[in-house]
């Protein structure tokens, strides 16, 4: 009897079996039918493997498996999987000579194969990435980067919609962090960790199909991980600048690797994405407080601005202004080293990369300037119960203040002309003055503070003034700027006065001159090599429009009893530079008469002077005069100066600045009996001069400050001199002042006769407008309109006769109009109804 047939599913099931224990064989151990039964794919993929996996790699069957990826692609993904599958029993077998030779046979196929199929095959590899990345073992964690490397490397033709590396940026960047007790391999593994952070980047940047890396989810994992490892070896590597000159140690250190890393980070980023890779750098320096440091954050923004594109510069520095003003309650230490990492990185950024919101930069700097001397005069932050328990250190705040002002000037310094012009009238105008600002905002300080705020100001235009270079200074530095400058020349604070001159030295000194006049001497100007250039057109009116400003400021500043060595050091330096610098003949002249002036400053006893500034101001003025000498050049000029001094130095060596500007000077009780020989004549300079071709009628006129409404700002000067001043000025300043008879002299009686009669003007003028309310309030109304008729009438009388003086006789060829009596008779016409020729007409 014949035996029935088997069943079709059981010998499937047959051959399942036979199948999955060949699968689990390993070698070329298989024999038998069975071996038939197994695909092909299968078949060369098991062949790759040797019996012993010391062995390594079968490279033969290895170069059959590629050569059939290749010419069958839509098996690379069955392929793939398989790979994967093995790879993952392999993993939990601890079988590591087998992964790693699965791991190989991927990267080659990954690196053959670039067809339409690669897609899927990618996922198997990704898969298996993954899977060796979660392992404990080291080795396999590092296996698993660096085959996730090679593939980051690979430029895939087609794009993928639906690939995820979220996990593997959170597995590096946990590898990054890594603290695994042996030293060698925690640095091995935080080294993987940032090659895989590199490939993320590499992978995904360039790629819009990709998951967007510059996401803040993916950046506050990268960015904090890369400077972990930066911060960590800050102390215990020792970086060559140059990546060429450093060892190969050095070249695969963790902090070398971390930041080539983050500079490829950088330069990839666009002008979207400067935030979100910023944002968490400033983040990370604030949670480990590494801003008091200094040292770790200017060394990670001198990485950043070097790195990203020089057009975003600003978008930088904007960040961290944003910054600054958010931490403006912190402690000083926190926002010093903010505005030390602004001043690195100003001096980094290229010209004008401030941005477009220049002022906005400045404006951010000043109100922490100004903040900073709220919090140390007043000791707390706006007086908050929460954070009013902080100690507020003034020395802290004077250094925040100097980084500020350092700061300041640095960003100038990237600014053109015009820009800077624009910053230096903005911070004028930041500046208090007493008397024009009574709404200045109330801080709690004082008026301490605003003398503070003040110098704090004026050393910040300091700065910004510093290296200022103009060929126009009329447009350069407007009559907005200069005046309320010029108007703290006459405040009683030396230190305030002081720094107005070194601002004017800045602005003045445009061939770097200015260290030549550092120190007052009687020399020769030969050995100075001043540069001189002829006197533009521009400079000409400048001086035109701002000499006497400038010529009385000189004199007032001689003239303060507080002024000391430094202040006649800096007021030579300026009459020296308005020499060389913007002297034509007539500004000659007129500095020669203010040295004259000086001189008699120093002989008058109406002035309440020290004995030492008696001194100064006659050294002064006999140094600056044998400078003056010298540059025009007349001998007779220069023989006079010349035996003055010579005299002084016999008879009277305190009168000259060698003798005087010293650290100890040897002065007399008193400056009685300074006359005859040692003085400067104006009557003999004039005639030198006038034989040379010079103005001897301005030359014979002595200089006369003119005193104007600036001196208000100085508080020795009383209501009645500022008075008298103003009508003086009123009368000098009139264009009828020819014509005029001699003004009344103004004495005590005559300002308290105007007094009273004006209180009594006022009082009439009072009396009168409350007379008119009352009868518009009580009278009746047919009085009210009998008044206001009365008013219309009188006006419409005005009006006629004005059209009266009007009308004019009519044109004609004649003139005249004959009557019927041969006599002429003119008619009169309104000029309206006149007739016009055409051509008259338009």
């Amino acid at each position: 009897m014949p035996l029935p047939a088997p069943d079709a599913p059981a010998s499937q099931r047959l051959a399942l079996d036979c199948r999955t224990l060949l699968d689990h064989r390993v070698g070329k151990g298989v024999c038998g039918c069975c071996g038939a039964l197994r695909p092909r794919y299968k078949r060369l993929v098991d062949n790759i493997f040797p019996e012993d996996p010391e062995d390594g790699l079968v490279k033969a069957n290895m170069e059959k498996l590629t050569f059939y990826a290749l010419s069958a692609p839509e098996k690379l993904d069955r392929i793939g999987a398989y790979l994967s599958e093995r790879l993952s029993r392999d993993v939990a077998r601890h079988r590591y000579g087998y992964v790693c030779i699965a791991m190989e046979a991927l990267d080659q196929l990954l690196m053959a194969c670039h067809c339409q199929s690669i897609n899927l095959f990618v996922e198997s590899f990704l898969k298996m990435v993954r899977k060796l990345l979660e392992s404990d073992k080291p080795s396999l964690q590092i296996l698993g980067t660096n085959s996730f490397v090679k593939f980051a490397n690979i430029e895939e033709d087609t794009p993928s919609y639906h690939r995820s590396y979220d996990f593997f940026v959170s597995r590096f960047s946990e590898m990054c962090h890594s603290s695994f007790e042996d030293p060698d391999i925690r640095t091995k593994i935080r080294m993987a960790g940032i090659r895989g952070l590199q490939g993320v980047v590499r992978k995904t940047v360039n790629d819009e199909l990709q998951a967007n890396i510059w996401d803040p989810q993916h950046m506050d994992k990268i960015v904090p991980s890369l400077l972990f490892n930066l911060q960590s070896g800050e102390h215990s590597e020792s970086r060559s600048p140059s990546p060429l000159q450093a060892t190969e140690k050095e070249k695969e250190s963790p902090v070398e690797l971390t930041e080539r890393c983050f500079r490829e980070l950088l330069g990839r980023a666009a002008y979207g994405n400067i935030k979100n890779a910023v944002t968490p750098v400033l983040m990370h320096l604030d949670n480990h407080s590494l801003w008091e440091g200094k040292t770790f954050a200017v060394c990670c923004f001198k990485i950043i601005m070097y790195s990203i594109q020089s057009q975003h510069s600003h978008l930088v520095i904007q960040q961290l202004l944003g910054h600054l003003d958010a931490n403006s309650k912190n402690s000083a230490k926190v926002r010093a080293g903010i505005v030390e990492v602004l001043l690195e990185a100003a001096a980094i950024a290229a010209s004008g990369s401030v941005g477009p919101t220049v002022l906005e930069v400045f404006n951010t700097l000043l109100r922490q300037l100004r903040l900073s001397v709220d919090y140390e005069l007043t000791g707390s932050y706006d007086g908050s119960t929460n954070i009013g328990t902080k100690i507020i250190k003034a020395h802290e705040e004077r250094q925040l203040q100097e980084a500020v002002i350092r700061t300041i000037g640095s960003f100038a310094n990237t600014l053109p002309t015009y820009q800077r012009s624009e910053v230096m009238l903005f911070i004028m105008g930041k500046i208090p003055v007493p008397g024009n600002y009574p709404t200045l905002p109330s801080t709690g300080s004082g008026a301490e503070g605003t003398r503070m705020i003040q110098i704090m100001l004026l050393k910040s235009l300091v700065q910004v003034t510093a290296g200022f270079q103009t060929t126009n200074m009329l447009t350069a530095l407007p009559s907005s700027f200069l005046e309320p400058l010029l108007s703290f020349s006459l405040t009683e604070d030396p230190e305030v006065r002081l720094l107005v001159l070194q601002i004017l030295l800045s602005l003045i000194d445009r061939h770097d001159n200015r260290p030549k006049f550092s120190k007052i001497s009687i020399s020769d100007i030969s050995v100075l090599k001043l540069k001189v250039d002829k006197c533009s057109r521009q400079d000409n009116l400048f001086m035109k429009k701002h000499g006497q400003h400038l010529y009385r400021h000189i004199y007032l500043g001689c003239k303060e009893p507080s002024s000391g060595r430094q202040h006649y050091e800096t007021l030579f330096a300026l009459l020296g530079l308005l020499s060389v610098e913007l002297a034509n003949e007539e500004v000659v002249v007129d500095l020669i008469r203010l040295a004259l002036a000086l001189q008699d400053l120093a002989l008058s006893t109406d002035e309440a002077l020290p004995v030492y500034n008696r001194c100064a101001v006659h050294a002064l003025a006999a140094a600056y005069l044998n400078l003056i000498c010298q540059l025009t050049t007349v001998p007779a000029f220069c023989q006079h100066i010349h035996e003055v001094i010579e005299v002084r130095q016999k008879e009277s060596p305190y009168l000259l600045p060698e003798d005087v500007f010293i650290d100890n000077p040897k002065l007399p009780s008193s400056l009685e009996k300074v006359e005859g020989e040692v003085l400067f004549l104006q009557s003999k300079i004039t005639e030198v001069l006038g034989g040379s071709g010079y103005n001897t009628e301005r030359l014979a006129t002595p200089y006369v400050p003119q005193y104007t409404d600036e001196d208000r700002l100085s508080k020795r000067k009383s209501i009645g001199e500022t008075v008298s001043l103003q009508v003086e000025v009123e009368s000098r300043n009139s264009p009828e002042k020819e014509e005029r008879t001699p003004a009344e002299e103004i004495t005590f009686e005559t300002l308290k006769n105007a007094i009273v009669d004006s209180v009594g003007m006022e009082e009439q003028e009072r009396e009168r407008r409350r007379q008119v309310v009352e009868k518009f309030q009580k009278a009746p109304f047919e009085e009210i309109a009998a008044h206001c008729g009365a008013r219309a009438t009188l006006l419409q009388s005005k009006l006629n006769q004005i059209f009266e003086i009007t009308i004019r006789p009519p044109p004609s060829p004649s003139g005249t109009i004959s009557s019927g009596y041969g006599q002429s008779q003119s008619r009169s016409v309104p000029i309206y109804e006149m007739k016009f020729p055409d051509l008259c007409v338009y």
